[in-house]
């Protein structure tokens, strides 16, 4: 069955652009406008992955990322024109994005982070098979029912965050390095970018950790990489 995409963006000639290129690599693809209408594709087509622009009329990128969160765990990359940097992305991350592309974007860029968010979509019920679970007096995880409560209140991850917070806890006490962090849980097209491993485990940080500015679960291996740590 192919794959469907949902691309939500108020421009026509993006998504012109984009429904040949994605098309063209084998995917079906619905379009929305602005987040009303994507919210009701969603209901009612349920795709695979969602492309979201962040500039749109009535109800903006952000604000409609946050209320797909609401009904779904579909994958989300938000796309848009707005300078690359840190703010923007953990802006996103905050709104349950798993994702950024940065405009002007290239067909081959497009398809290949299309080909890695599912991959990474597909590759989370294998992990949540193998229930490494955890549980101490402040963190509790069930990865097979990917249910996190930290300090009693359970916590939503992303797609993205859980998987790669699964895949530490799954590791716990072995150092991975940043490169294979990014080949595991992002993929071979993002194994350059370890800024992007550093700004999610912050954010994951934030969301898990009694004191984010000094971790106790998720551990830093200077110039190396992160390891998950059991509480004694």
């Amino acid at each position: 069955m192919d794959k469907k995409i949902l691309v939500v963006d108020d421009d026509p000639a993006f998504i012109r652009l984009t429904i040949n290129t994605l098309t063209h690599s084998g995917y079906k693809v619905l379009t929305a406008r602005e987040g009303q209408e994507a919210l009701r594709l969603i209901f009612n087509h349920n795709p695979d992955l969602v492309l979201l622009d962040v500039m749109m009329p009535r109800m903006d990128g952000l604000q409609t990322c946050s209320r797909i969160r609401d009904v779904s765990d579909v994958p989300i990359v938000i796309i848009t024109g707005e300078q690359k940097s840190e703010a923007n992305i953990v802006c996103g991350l905050d709104h349950g994005a798993d994702g950024y592309l940065f405009k002007p974007v290239g067909n081959k860029e497009l398809v290949a982070r299309v080909k890695a968010t599912l991959r990474r979509a597909e590759s989370i019920p294998r992990q949540r098979a193998r229930k490494a679970n955890y549980s101490d007096d402040f963190l509790t995880v069930d990865v097979a029912e990917r249910k996190i409560t930290v300090n009693g209140k359970r916590i939503r991850l992303t797609p993205t965050e859980f998987k790669l917070f699964a895949h530490l806890l799954g590791n716990a006490g072995r150092i991975l390095t940043h490169k294979k962090l990014l080949e595991n849980v992002w993929g071979w097209e993002y194994t350059d970018d370890i800024d992007h491993v550093r700004i999610y485990v912050w954010h994951l940080r934030q969301k898990i950790e009694p004191d984010p500015a000094h971790p106790k679960y998720i551990i830093t291996e200077p110039g190396v990489g992160y390891y998950f740590q059991k509480s004694e």
